[in-house]
């Protein structure tokens, strides 16, 4: 089954590796006529009931594999209120083909006739709650008549994901959905039937602008901090992971790092709020204090940039882990404690190859897709997220597995992997983590890609920082 979020997603997916949504609405729409065949003879009567987006698109569509039958389109708006260019290209090529059209703009003069056949494409599986005018009074209107009810995708006014209506529904006798069912679909009283459209595995299979859909949606609550622990032997890391996080939608950002280092990762960007502490490396002394910061404000935690892997060091983010009930994300020096560790800590670990295999997983020589299945087995054992980092990333939560395919050849320079756990964190203020996980580092390589005309092998790390808004929610996304 899947949702109508990720439906929209792999929709989108879909185009990005050269399906266009236009020829999905062809598809759909010869399904549906399909379906209208399989309920009624050629010269029975059909009345089309649609609506102004892509569900009423896939209806016009429809009513050209229809030819055999009498059929009429009621479209619920006005002709220049249609939402999407390819449903209005579909609509234009009915009236150019003069085909039966009428526009209801007062849903009290909707006359459906006597059909034979009533097909509902008023609203699809985006739109959830109870139905409006003139929705409303049109499915009363096709409720009452004595026809096959043929429903578009979903009945309108059932939600698609939960089966539930918030008022009155279309009373449909099939519905004809399309790639995979819909969760809610499995409740109603109907037959339901799944059509293939066309839509390759590789629209769900590799992570595409699709995926940012629901980060697009996020906004800045007020409240989304991250709070990254590292520093030490290094500085620079932890100061691209806050800067990530911030350019991927943190209000806040913290640095918890060793008072000998502190001043100087400050000095890398004046947003950045850097804490220190004694020593000139993390020991356990400090993790009580780093924990408790992290619970007191509820902080997306990053362990692991620039740490080192000083004996106290990996003995104190082993503490830290264990004790730390919140999500985190650990990278670079902190990943070799966390096999084995007893946590309740929500985590999403980004492994290089090398690292992957120090942790316990697989170790692979050739591209990382081919060991997906071992990868993925891998995070099941361990109980996390894995963002396995190469080439091509693989990510799994030990039963989903995607693969990011963004990115350019010059990111192998030090510090994208920084980047890319700071915007994985900046993320999970608003994102489930596995759909962070899969959209951070798709962000962080599109970052690369638009770069790339620009900066080519010359790319730093730092220079991602001003493409990640670009990549998330800019029109190249």
């Amino acid at each position: 089954m899947i949702t109508s979020d990720r439906m929209a997603a792999v929709d989108e997916n879909a185009e990005a590796v050269g399906v266009p949504r236009k020829q999905l609405m062809e598809s759909s729409g010869n399904a549906v006529a399909r379906a209208v065949r399989e309920v009624a003879d050629p010269d029975a009567e059909v009345a089309v009931v649609a609506g102004r987006g892509n569900n009423g698109g896939d209806a016009f569509v429809a009513v050209r594999f229809l030819d055999g039958y009498d059929a009429t389109v009621h479209l619920l708006g006005r002709p220049e209120s249609i939402s999407t260019d390819i449903a209005r290209e579909n609509w234009d090529a009915l009236q150019e083909a003069e085909y039966d059209t009428e526009t209801v703009t007062d849903s009290r003069s909707l006359d459906l006739g006597d059909p034979d056949v009533v097909v509902d494409a008023m609203l699809g599986t985006g739109v959830t709650g109870a139905l409006r005018e003139p929705e409303a009074t049109a499915a009363e209107a096709v409720n009452a008549l004595d026809a096959s009810v043929v429903a578009v995708d979903v009945p309108s006014g059932v939600n698609a994901d939960t089966g539930e209506a918030a008022g009155v529904t279309v009373d449909a006798d099939r519905v004809v959905t399309f790639h995979d069912e819909k969760p809610g679909l499995a409740s109603l009283d109907c037959e339901v039937t799944v059509a293939d459209i066309g839509i390759p595995p590789a629209a769900e299979r590799f992570v595409g602008p699709g995926d940012l859909r629901s980060v697009r949606r996020g906004v800045r609550g007020g409240d989304s901090r991250v709070y990254v622990v590292g520093g030490g032997p290094y500085t620079g890391a932890p100061a691209l992971a806050a800067q990530a996080a911030l350019r991927a939608g943190a209000d806040l950002s913290f640095v918890a790092a060793p008072g000998r280092v502190a001043r100087q990762i400050q000095g890398y960007a004046e947003d950045l709020i850097v804490q220190d502490y004694e020593g000139d490396h993390l020991t356990p002394d400090q993790v009580d204090d780093l924990v408790q910061t992290a619970h007191d404000y509820d902080d997306v935690v990053v362990l692991g940039p620039g740490l080192g892997t000083h004996d106290e060091t990996l003995a104190a983010a082993r503490q830290f882990l264990e004790t730390f009930e919140g999500t985190a994300v650990v990278d670079a020096d902190a990943l070799s404690v966390v096999p084995g560790i007893d946590t309740d800590a929500t985590l999403v670990c980004t492994p290089n190859r090398r690292e992957l295999a120090k942790m316990g997983g697989p170790d692979v020589d050739g591209p990382l897709r081919d060991a997906r299945d071992d990868i993925e087995s891998f995070a099941a054992d361990v109980g996390h997220v894995v963002v396995a980092k190469a080439a091509e990333d693989v990510v799994t939560d030990g039963e989903r597995t995607r693969i990011v395919r963004a990115g350019t050849p010059a990111m192998t320079v030090g510090g994208t992997g920084d980047t890319l756990a700071g915007t994985i964190a900046g993320l999970l203020g608003t994102q489930d983590p596995y759909d962070a996980a899969c959209a951070g580092p798709y962000a962080n390589g599109r970052a690369a890609e638009l770069l790339d005309d620009e900066r080519g092998d010359g790319l730093l790390a730092s220079d991602l920082l001003d493409a990640l808004p670009r990549a998330l929610w800019g029109e190249d996304a």
